[in-house]
């Protein structure tokens, strides 16, 4: 005999099974390539994700993994041991102890990071407010105070450096918030080669600076870009260029390819 708790999520199953029935069709076409039908009540729902709360814009959602709390460095580890860069008022701010990186390795995700350059200004075009971002530590998108400061274009903030220069320079003035919200997709290699560039699409202050902008490997400094073969997955770092930038609110959701 079924337990009056068990014979309640046995009903909730059937209506749902009933609810999803009843919203989809099974009489349409098929989707080119796929074994789905258009609208098919079959297919698999998305997961839900709790979204930031309305008043927290830039909050993590639910499935994020924060990497900064505005505490610790936990999450972080430099060359030689711990991460050293000063945490202080729930920001962590460079301070030439040199680069750090995630404990964990990513590969395709979304990141969103917060960063301040300095005010008062120091110096100008690479020498002023410069630190940047590496996916998977290869790649830089670059970080610098680009307001009323110029450089050569592929340097700017935004650019994937060395490569490709932003959209559109939407830099705030030194000394203020500044966001970026990065979506990566990892290069794929097959024997040796490359079977699929890696990609980047970048929102800096809520405006897109990279769509879809295909990477053309390592990024450095005066060099022709190249790949060399590596995994699915290596550490987010951020560069101590010398200058103090702050940064706060990090966090990354780990992508996956949606059901076929």
């Amino acid at each position: 005999m079924k337990t009056p708790g068990l014979l309640v999520l046995v009903i909730l199953a059937a209506g749902a099974a009933a609810l999803a029935a009843d919203v989809g069709f099974k009489d349409t076409p098929m989707l080119p390539g796929g074994k789905w039908h258009v609208h098919d009540s079959d297919r698999p729902q998305p997961p839900v994700v709790a979204p930031a709360a309305e008043d927290k814009p830039g909050a993590p959602p639910a499935d994020a993994i924060v990497l900064f709390d505005g505490k610790d460095l936990s999450q972080w580890k430099g060359n030689d041991g711990p991460a050293k860069w000063t945490v202080k008022d729930g920001e962590f701010i460079t301070n030439g102890t040199g680069g750090i990186e995630t404990v964990q390795p990513f590969g395709d995700c979304q990141l969103h990071i917060e960063w301040a350059t300095p005010k008062p200004t120091k110096g100008s075009s690479q020498d002023r407010g410069n630190s940047g971002v590496f996916l998977m530590g290869r790649y830089e998108i670059q970080v610098l105070d680009c307001y009323k400061n110029p450089t050569y274009a592929d340097g700017t903030a935004g650019a994937v450096y060395g490569q490709s220069p932003p959209l559109a320079n939407v830099s705030r003035p030194p000394g203020e918030w500044q966001t970026y919200d990065i979506i990566f997709m990892a290069p794929r290699f097959k024997d040796g080669a490359v079977e699929t560039p890696g990609y980047v699409t970048i929102f800096w202050n809520g405006v897109l600076v990279q769509n879809h902008t295909a990477i053309l490997g390592s990024t450095g400094h005066k060099i022709a870009p190249k790949y060399s073969p590596h995994g699915l997955k290596g550490p987010l770092a951020l560069q101590d260029h010398g200058n103090p930038v702050r940064f706060r609110n990090v966090w990354v959701r780990e992508l996956k390819a949606p059901a076929p």
